[in-house]
């Protein structure tokens, strides 16, 4: 979809396809309002803006939009509808090992336990070794640097998804 074939949705429609893209019912808003782009990076710039503009709860809303990184099953019950894209996006966890595997899954209930929300990272790209590593790094801040942390992150996927929306 181009940027501006979104245009031409009507507000259901474009609140569906960015719902695919960040699950933040306030950043959804946002863009479905600010209709029409220009161009795509006008589109990234006001995504992007939004983002900036939110905070901790529509974070979170947010990362309830996804998996934990190494178990898409949480997000094929919850979010049916961005299973496979977060499936690709994980792509480098389907290589990984059992011991990695089982790490990473102890690790993400001790993450979830400390702050209160899911590990989220830009899987994109990394092996499973290397989320491994990032979380077991991540593991040692406090709620607040994590937060915006993950905050960064998710700005990350949701330009990702944008980008395959156009």
């Amino acid at each position: 979809m181009s940027s501006l074939q979104i245009n031409t949705l009507n507000d259901a429609q474009a609140k569906q396809a960015l719902e695919h893209c960040c699950a933040a019912p306030n950043w959804v808003a946002g863009m479905v309002k600010a209709i029409p782009f220009k161009s795509a990076q006008q589109l990234f710039e006001c995504a992007k803006n939004i983002w900036d503009s939110l905070g901790e709860s529509d974070y979170l809303a947010a990362f309830e939009g996804h998996p934990q990184i190494g178990d898409l099953s949480t997000l094929s019950k919850k979010y049916a509808a961005t299973a496979q894209k977060a499936g690709h996006e994980q792509s480098g966890m389907s290589k990984a090992n059992e011991a990695v595997l089982t790490k990473m899954i102890v690790l993400n209930k001790e993450y979830l336990s400390k702050f209160g929300f899911i590990f989220i990272v830009c899987a994109t790209g990394k092996t499973a070794e290397q989320m491994l590593e990032l979380i077991e790094q991540r593991l040692h801040n406090t709620r607040s640097t994590e937060l915006a942390i993950a905050a960064g992150e998710q700005a990350k996927i949701t330009k990702i998804r944008l980008e395959s929306l156009l």
